[in-house]
């Protein structure tokens, strides 16, 4: 059984012991509101940063791919990745493209692709919670087929 303690003020007025607990619950709930949205918010930009590397992964892999010689399909796939970038509006610190183009080296008719691997470091400055880390490198690979009746 809870007792509520009871008491008088100066001026002979009575209070019940709880008072400012409305203001403290209120502070502690905005507080919690607010990390919890900030969570969300990094959440997000972290799962939409996912979805969009890999689409530039597979831009470049395609746009690689298509290409007639080794040469033309790494310039192919660095441009394809930097268009789609843009097209994606993704903020990168930092972003590189690698290509692997060795399958260009098997003969004409015979079944081969193209690798291409895009790395961006999203910027999460901007989100002030305690233990995220101020931007996260995500790094995705994506293959493609080379055209197997493709001419030297």
């Amino acid at each position: 059984m809870m007792r509520r303690v009871l008491g008088r003020t100066a001026d002979g007025r009575r209070h019940d012991g709880e008072r400012g607990s409305a203001s403290i619950e209120a502070v502690i709930g905005v507080s919690a509101f607010v990390l919890l949205g900030s969570l969300v918010i990094a959440g997000g930009r972290v799962a939409i940063a996912h979805q969009a590397i890999e689409s530039v992964a597979a831009e470049a892999a395609r746009s690689a791919s298509i290409a007639r010689t080794q040469a033309e399909a790494n310039a192919s796939a660095v441009a394809g990745a930097t268009a789609s970038l843009a097209n994606q509006d993704v903020r990168c610190g930092t972003s590189s493209v690698t290509v692997d183009t060795s399958g260009f080296a098997s003969p004409p008719g015979t079944p081969a692709s193209v690798d291409a691997t895009v790395s961006c470091a999203v910027d999460l400055s901007d989100v002030a919670l305690p233990g995220v880390p101020g931007a996260i490198t995500i790094t995705k690979t994506m293959s493609s087929p080379i055209d197997t009746y493709r001419e030297h």
